[in-house]
């Protein structure tokens, strides 16, 4: 029964099909050949074609092989396309999140990012997680700044608009019932080069996502993921790289609108 099921399944998703073809003509063949149905002729033109299937699944099979032989001396040979590793969003961003213990992001405004994981960050928050945030400081020259890097810039006024509903956001998120602190907010003097969304990073099973922001282009960033076993040195670079961004930041207060209360996230 463990066979037949696994013959259904193969047959289901097209796997193995020139294996399960080749086999069901030879027992027939071998069954007309033994009841003396078919003529020498008809079985020998049967056989044939038999072979030919069987010669068919098997350059089909090597050829697989070999691409996929191909690709993995590419890769041990650092030959990788920039398809294989950058792609343009997070899509998994706010089910990663929803398991983390250790949620930091530092961005420009991050206006869609807060947007679109808000929610999530405040019941990670009551459940005990710690949260970082970092963004652009409004009261500083870098939103003129970004404003100068962005496709916007005779409008350095625009990044200041976009920071408020951030801030409006983040203000809600540490007033929050029942987070008591575990949320810390920072303000950065300067435009930071790329954004980075780190989760658990101090563990083994952690991520750091890192965009790569554009310069005066609307086409969209590209986006890369670094994991701890697999990328080593460079999941410590980006480690490394929050912390002296945070170290910069100035942290948010009551003249930010922010409520006072002890520091529970250093």
């Amino acid at each position: 029964m463990r066979f037949l099921r696994r013959v259904r399944q193969d047959v289901t998703r097209g796997e193995n099909l020139e294996i399960y073809s080749t086999a069901l003509l030879s027992v027939t063949l071998a069954v007309l050949g033994a009841l003396d149905i078919a003529s020498g002729k008809v079985l020998a033109a049967a056989t044939l074609a038999t072979l030919a299937l069987l010669s068919g699944g098997l350059l089909g099979s090597r050829r697989q092989v070999s691409e996929l032989a191909a690709q993995v001396r590419s890769r041990m040979a650092g030959e990788v396309s920039a398809e294989d590793f950058l792609t343009h969003d997070k899509p998994d961003l706010i089910e990663q999140v929803r398991g983390a213990q250790d949620i930091r992001v530092v961005g420009v405004t991050l206006s869609r990012t807060l947007r679109n994981l808000v929610d999530e960050l405040q019941r990670r928050a009551a459940a005990g997680a710690t949260i970082k945030v970092a963004l652009i400081d409004a009261a500083t020259s870098a939103p003129a700044e970004a404003a100068r890097r962005s496709t916007l810039s005779d409008r350095p006024t625009v990044f200041e608009n976009r920071l408020r509903p951030s801030i409006d956001l983040l203000r809600e998120l540490v007033e929050s019932p029942g987070t008591d602190g575990r949320i810390a907010v920072r303000f950065l003097p300067f435009v930071p080069a790329f954004g980075l969304v780190l989760l658990d990073p101090q563990r083994p099973s952690g991520c750091i996502h890192v965009d790569i922001y554009s310069h005066s282009s609307a086409s969209g960033d590209a986006v890369f993921s670094v994991l701890p076993d697999r990328d080593g040195h460079w999941y410590q670079h980006f480690q490394d790289e929050f912390d002296r961004i945070w170290a910069f930041g100035r942290p948010a207060d009551a003249s930010d609108g922010f409520p006072p209360a002890p520091v529970a996230v250093p």
